[in-house]
């Protein structure tokens, strides 16, 4: 066996000796802009009560004016995670108990959560196999009596069926909400995505593109949508009246703002996603290029009219063509100093909550709500795609960012390579 080559799992030495470095783009315009409000001593410019204050201080607005400048959206609402938007989002839409909602089952728990938060329940609706987002044939056939909207994540930097979503939603009358944490930037057939729902939402988790260490921007066309997800951010029961508001369903708002320090920071980011896009881009193209030559290995697939900014970069694992599991590849890539996670999240119907029903008190409202609500089947086997996905096939690395480089990304498809070429002895080693 020839030592210069030998895989790190087995005993050679890892291609990347030292670990990989902190995604981290914030610069110097952030942190002058941090400073000018710590300067100003208003950390927060949000009041509950009606006038000017119960729509922020001058950087949110600021942030607001920004995000509708570069999307071409009429209004921006700001709210303090992309989790708040969500459940701001959903309640403007005027939903609650015995409503469903069609969501996808891979993505992360607050896609799904937040409709639970309104008093809906959702209803889970397989993906697609090759793009990982919300089915739009599987979301047809699910749609009921019951059916009042649908949630499309846009997974992991690329749109869902976008087009196809939204024309369902039409001529069901259906609401079409679009989680676009993942997909800043990203367009689908010459729109951006989180412009084509009634409403979508934009992340700056610690972990996303853009950053602000919290935070988040529902864009919407729709100013009644708006005005009620206001109201949500902030108090709005304290504040309908004053308001002449008559309408005041879901207007039980809570602290969803934004403070102005984030707001400073995401301004400036939003106005730098073009260039946070651009080295994401590059590399992951440059992964692509490697990754294909070799058997087994699918690099990610992009759907006819969409392009990618790659938050994630996710790839299809093939073990027929490769001798190993897709945890003892996974597992031995990992040991040549790169990140490859075998699968992404559990499909969430079968996390506890939906397993065993409890959410809000002990009889487990909203599923207590109604006999068809009590009798939802959250059962394994309901998205087999999701399934099959989970336990066999997905892959995901989250490398293409920089300050990595190309030349780590061809070291990232030399690990690739050197494992599939020691897969005999990975296996004869008893590596599992």
């Amino acid at each position: 066996m020839n030592k210069l080559n030998l895989p790190a799992i087995l005993g050679g030495t890892p291609i990347r000796s030292i670990p990989l470095p902190r995604y981290n783009m914030i610069g110097a315009e952030e942190k002058a802009a941090v400073m000018d409000v710590l300067d100003s001593g208003e950390l927060s410019g949000f009041v509950a009560s009606a006038g000017p204050e119960f729509h922020g201080g001058k950087q949110v607005q600021a942030l607001e004016k920004a995000f509708c400048e570069k999307f071409g959206s009429l209004h921006a609402i700001s709210v303090n995670s992309a989790t708040s938007g969500l459940h701001c989002a959903l309640a403007a839409m005027g939903i609650g108990p015995g409503d469903e909602v069609l969501v996808p089952p891979y993505t992360m728990s607050a896609s799904a959560t937040t409709v639970l938060f309104t008093g809906a329940v959702p209803i889970f609706v397989d993906v697609e196999d090759s793009y990982f987002c919300i089915d739009p044939e599987k979301v047809e056939q699910a749609i009921t009596a019951r059916t009042k909207g649908i949630v499309a994540v846009n997974l992991f930097g690329q749109s869902a069926n976008l087009n196809a979503l939204r024309k369902i939603a039409d001529e069901h009358d259906l609401f079409l909400v679009e989680d676009n944490a993942q997909a800043p930037g990203a367009l689908h057939h010459e729109k951006f995505t989180g412009t084509i729902g009634d409403a979508g939402v934009f992340s700056f988790n610690r972990h996303k593109t853009m950053q602000s260490g919290e935070g988040g921007v529902v864009l919407t066309n729709d100013g009644d949508l708006a005005l009620r997800m206001r109201l949500m951010r902030n108090h709005g029961e304290v504040v309908v009246g004053a308001m002449n508001i008559s309408n005041i369903v879901n207007t039980v708002g809570l602290n969803y703002r934004m403070t102005e320090m984030e707001a400073a920071v995401a301004r400036i980011q939003v106005s730098r996603l073009d260039a946070l896009n651009a080295p994401r881009i590059a590399l992951a193209n440059r992964l692509t290029e490697g990754l294909q030559t070799l058997d087994g290995i699918m690099p990610p697939q992009i759907a006819e009219g969409n392009s990618h900014v790659y938050y994630f970069y996710p790839l299809l694992f093939d073990a027929s063509q490769t001798a190993l599991s897709r945890e003892q590849f996974c597992k031995s890539v990992e040991a040549e100093g790169f990140t490859l996670r075998a699968g992404y999240v559990k499909p969430l119907y079968l996390e506890p909550l939906y397993q065993q029903k409890i959410c809000f008190g002990r009889e487990g409202f909203p599923f207590s709500a109604n006999t068809a609500n009590r009798n939802l089947a959250y059962e394994k086997g309901i998205c087999p795609v999701v399934e099959d996905l989970a336990e066999n096939r997905l892959m995901v690395t989250n490398i293409t960012y920089p300050p990595l480089t190309i030349s780590d990304m061809d070291d990232f498809v030399e690990a690739c390579r050197r494992v599939l070429a020691h897969a005999e002895d990975i296996i004869d080693a008893g590596i599992t």
